[in-house]
């Protein structure tokens, strides 16, 4: 009797997927700030990273899986404001170009060298 094997495809470039989100929430009274903080908390305990106050980044092995995640940033979601769910393959991110102002120039690359270290799954 013949065994068959599940081919099992490695993740590539093309494949592998990035989940930018982009946000606005009001924040005019202490428990709308309080609401957009917990957003934010949320994102964070999802696995996201910060790349500017309401923009964050998040990398899945492949496209199901962002859909995924992306259904879970939905049910975070707030009854006001808007959010935005980009999906962008590993290629396409890597195209990224990054500047830094002398003033905060340590601080960001540090946390953009911590962000490369997650593309080694």
């Amino acid at each position: 009797m013949a065994r068959k094997y599940k081919y099992i495809q490695k993740p590539t470039e093309y494949t592998i997927m990035w989940i930018l989100v982009m946000f606005d929430l009001p924040v005019l009274t202490k428990t709308q700030m309080r609401k957009a903080t917990q957003f934010r908390n949320n994102l964070l305990e999802l696995g996201f990273i910060r790349k500017q106050f309401s923009v964050y980044l998040r990398p899945c092995e492949n496209m199901a899986a962002a859909e995924r995640m992306a259904e879970k940033v939905g049910l975070c979601l707030l009854e006001e404001g808007e959010v935005s769910v980009f999906f962008i393959t590993d290629r396409q991110y890597g195209l990224t170009r990054n500047f830094f102002g002398k003033k905060k120039k340590r601080n960001e690359q540090q946390e953009f060298q911590a962000m490369q270290q997650l593309l080694l799954f």
